[in-house]
Formats: structure tokens, sequence, C-alpha cells
């Protein structure tokens, strides 16, 4: 931002190009590190105040990033930030499975999920507003953004508590205000009269939870089933984040007369195909869900294929072909990500009951971020060999984000291949809807849970029937 004035974030704050890389990854670090104690903190606790603290500490982080000076202030406020954020979106993962059953949430978790692509395309077509504040008040752009989106997050970290439900009691019953409860604000509930009788007997196994212990942690922990779930993951975030942290770098190598502010504008339309493929995407995926690997695995060869063009594609004289390609990445990235998360759902609710959620979405999310600080330290502008103006200007790091889309691919193969012949029963056996359950018997079955057992696969679609 502001480039042609010096008032950039590098040129403010004295960086090299090597110092913006580490501070980008940093923030992954500590995410990575406090993604899983956070989910199971929100188990515990009120998911409502604790997505709330998240948003709320995000926005005064957010704040503070205006009034960055040197390297060493980027650094400390990207791991605070890092630190307070960690457990939001596995966070989210959880916090629909308590209203959805998982073969539902699919569509619920990209409808969330376009929140992000909405932001940042917002960001590429807001921040050329931000450049033209540049100087206003003493403050540069980047300033002024930080500022003002940090106010605005803080706001709606305090709205939340009005705002958003809490997990659904059972009918009748009412939520204890002891503790430190009596202080927070009470939000209205999801689902009143028919309809929480309905969801009651739906979704019996949220209504019904045990406590659980170590011991239930760590028997999800060694679920071989987390780690292809993991390593889809760790290629497709490394690659949305990459493009993410570095689209306006790509675009300016593929056309070099480019502005800052034009930089900014076209980075809204990657992320507007983003937004579109998860509107398209996700609602088949649940409605085919035993396909979820096939769901996510055409998305990720678009991304392949859209990678491949951007490096190779176009000419000096015509780049937009090599911008055409970002497009491409763009579209393909979008249902990946909650695929992912909503295949990790599926799997270890059956298994595992509410603690396998949260604790696996959390694993897969924290340690799927590996992926981010690959993209973020090592590639482009983190790896000087590769940065160096020329015709195969990020030839390589490009080519390392197709490497690992490929192992995302393999991964997802090898998860399908394992459950069909290993298969995804219960760790405990099943109990019926309408019975009690207590501490280390099992999942219930509930009524979604007997309609998740029954095939949804093409073999009803019209041209399947007899």
């Amino acid at each position: 931002m502001n480039e042609a004035q010096h008032h950039d974030l590098e040129e403010v704050l004295h960086l090299t190009p090597k110092q913006v890389s580490t501070g980008l990854a940093l923030f992954y670090v500590c995410y990575v590190i406090f993604d899983f104690p956070s989910n199971l903190i929100m188990t515990r606790l009120s998911p409502r105040v604790w997505m709330s603290r998240i948003v709320i500490g995000v926005g005064i982080i957010g704040s503070c990033m205006a009034a960055m000076k040197a390297a060493w202030s980027l650094y400390l406020l990207r791991l605070l930030l890092g630190i307070v954020i960690a457990g939001m979106w596995p966070g989210m993962a959880y916090y629909l499975t308590l209203f959805y059953p998982p073969s539902r949430i699919g569509k619920r978790i990209g409808q969330y999920f376009t929140a992000a692509q909405v932001s940042a395309a917002v960001v590429g077509l807001v921040s050329a507003g931000f450049q033209k504040m540049d100087g206003l008040g003493g403050l540069v752009g980047f300033q002024w953004m930080f500022l003002l989106y940090g106010l605005v997050g803080i706001l709606v970290g305090f709205s939340l508590l009005w705002w958003l439900p809490d997990r659904a009691l059972p009918p009748g019953e009412v939520s204890a205000r002891s503790s430190w409860h009596k202080w927070i604000p009470q939000s209205k509930p999801a689902l009143t009269g028919e309809d929480a009788l309905i969801h009651y007997r739906d979704l019996t196994r949220v209504y019904h939870r045990s406590r659980w212990g170590v011991k239930d942690l760590w028997h999800v922990v060694i679920d071989w089933r987390v780690w292809p779930l993991l390593l889809m993951y760790f290629g497709v975030v490394g690659v949305g984040i990459g493009v993410q942290n570095y689209a306006t770098v790509i675009i300016q190598a593929t056309n070099s007369k480019l502005t800052s502010i034009d930089l900014s504008l076209l980075t809204a339309p990657i992320w507007i195909m983003d937004l579109i493929a998860i509107l398209l995407v996700t609602p088949f995926s649940d409605r085919f869900h035993h396909h979820r690997a096939l769901f996510f695995s055409v998305p990720v060869c678009i991304q392949i294929a859209g990678l491949l063009l951007t490096t190779y594609g176009g000419s000096e004289a015509n780049p937009w072909p090599r911008y055409g390609g970002l497009l491409m990445v763009g579209f393909g990235l979008g249902p990946t990500v909650p695929i992912t998360m909503t295949w990790t759902t599926e799997i270890f609710q059956p298994r595992h009951g509410e603690v396998g959620v949260a604790a696996a979405s959390a694993l897969v999310s924290g340690l799927g971020n590996l992926g981010s600080i690959l993209t973020t330290y090592a590639l482009f502008t983190g790896w000087p060999a590769d940065s160096k103006p020329g015709r195969k200007q990020y030839r390589k790091s490009t080519l390392v984000m197709v490497g690992i889309l490929c192992l995302s691919i393999l991964s997802a193969f090898v998860m399908t291949l394992l459950l069909k012949f290993v298969g995804n029963g219960a760790r405990a056996k099943q109990i019926s809807s309408g019975s009690s359950t207590t501490e280390g018997e099992g999942v219930m079955m509930d009524g979604a849970a007997k309609r998740e057992l029954q095939e949804r696969g093409f073999g009803r679609l019209w041209w399947r029937r007899r």
C-alpha cells in the first residue's frame, strides 16, 4: 500500500522481505501451538463467550498494529494475534455440530467460510480507499486500515454476547446462572417450541454429552484418521494462505506496470471466485456426503491447473492469462477447506463424540497450518533465489505449492481406501435415542445418526435408477 509514496509496510518499519515473511509466519507458529487447547476450553466453557473473547482479542491486537514502528513490534503483535485467534476456525466447526448433524454442516461451514472470502475481497477493494487516506491525521494508509478494522472487530466481539446463541438445552431445562455466568449477558435460544422438540429428538447426542477426560483425548490423538485429513488440510490451506498473503506480489510479477491501487483491486476477483465455488460445491458435497474425497479432489486439480497457468502461461506482451490462472486457483481453493473440516467432524463425531469433533478439528486446523508456515516463510519473498525479477520469478515457489496439493489429493485417496477397508465404526457401542448415556458408554444413535448410516451416493440419481 502506498508504495510510490514510500509509505508501505516495509518502508515505514524498515523491513527486509525476509523480515516480512518471518512476521507472517510467526502468527501461524502460535496458531499451531494454541489451536488445540483453545478448542478444548470451548467445550468446557460457553462457546458463545469464548468466541466473543477471540474476536475482541483480535480487534485489540489489530488496532495496536497501527502503532508498529519496527520489526520487533511486528513480530510481537503477530505472535499475540496467533495466540488470541487460535481456536476460532475449528471452534466454529465444533459449534455448528451443536445444531446440525455432520452430514449437513458442509454447506454451513462453507457459508461461514465465505466471510473469509468476502473479507479478502473487501480488503482488496477497501485498501484502495485507505491508500487515499494516506497522511490523514499523521497516519499512513495501512495504519488507518489496521486501526479501523480493529475497532470494528472489538464492537463485533462484544455484540456476540447478545447475538450468538449458546448450545441448545433439553426442552424445559433452564440455563443455570451461577458463578461468572451471572455477569454475562444471556442470548436468546436458537430454537423454541416445536422446533426445539424436533431438534432434541433428531440430535439427542448434543443434549446428553459426557464429561471427557485425558483418556478420551488420547484416543482421539492416536486415531490414524487424523493424519490423512491433516495432510489434506496442510496442502490446501498452505496454498490458500500463500496466495492470500502474496497475491499482490504474484500479480506484480506477471505485470510490473501495475500500480499499488491496481494490485489491490485485482486481488478482489480471486476471492470472489473462491466465494462462488464455496456456494456451488459445498451443498452438493452434503447431498452426496459419502463422496467427500471426490468433491475435494476435483477443486484441488483446478488449483494445480491454475498454478501451472500462472507459472508458464501468457507472455510479456500479454500477461493476463497468468492472472487468469490465479482466478482458477481462487475457484479451486473455495470448497476444499470447508470440505476437509466437514469430513473431520463427520468421521470423529460417531467415533469419539463431542470431544472427538473438538480435538480432531483443532489438530487438523492447527497442525495443518504448518503448510501456512511453509508458504509464508519459505516461499516467494522469503526465498531470495526465487524472487529475482524475470520470467522465472517465483516459479519454484508455485511448483512447491503444486507439490503439496498433490500430497492433499493422495491423502484424500488414501483416506477413502482406508475407510472402505478398515471402516469408521464407533469406538464404543452405539446407544439408541431416548436412552440415557453415561461417561464411557459411547455415542448416541439418534435420528440424525441413523440417517447418516444410509447411503447417499450417486446410485440414487435419476440416470442410475431402474
